[in-house]
C-alpha cells in the first residue's frame, strides 16, 4: 500500500507563500485521488483541496484562488502551493491518498502564519 511523506510546512509571515510536498511510495500513484487536509487547534480536519486520477481539482471555498494542488505522476509527487496566507491558514496539514477501497495519510506538517 502506499505510504505518505510530507515536507515543506514552516513558518511564514502574513501575505507569504509556502509549497508543500508529499512523497508518495508503495503503491501504484497514478490511481490514487491526492489531497491536502488540514487541522487546526481545536478544529476538526478539513479539506483543503484535492486532485483526481484525471488531474480534475476540487478546493475549499477559504483557499480558492491563494492554493493549487497539482501532481507529477512520474515523480509520485503531488504539491500544494499556497499563496497570500493568512493567520488563519495556520494548521497541521496532512497528505491523503485514496481510491474507493483504500485511505492513507500522511504523519502532517505543521503550517504556521504569524508575523
Amino acid at each position: 500500500q502506499v505510504q505518505l511523506v510530507e515536507s515543506g510546512g514552516g513558518l511564514v509571515q502574513p501575505g507569504g507563500s509556502l509549497r508543500l510536498s508529499c512523497a508518495a511510495s508503495g503503491g501504484i500513484f497514478r490511481i490514487y485521488t491526492m489531497g491536502w487536509y488540514r487541522q487546526a487547534p481545536g478544529k476538526q480536519r478539513e479539506l483543503v483541496a484535492h486532485i483526481t486520477s484525471g488531474s480534475s481539482t476540487n478546493y475549499a471555498d477559504s483557499v480558492q484562488g491563494r492554493f493549487t494542488i497539482y501532481r507529477d505522476n512520474a515523480k509520485n509527487m503531488v504539491y500544494l502551493q499556497m499563496n497570500s496566507l493568512k493567520p488563519e491558514d495556520t494548521a497541521v496539514y496532512y497528505c491523503n491518498a485514496r481510491t474507493t477501497i483504500v485511505t492513507k495519510w500522511g504523519q502532517g506538517t505543521q503550517v504556521t502564519v504569524s508575523s
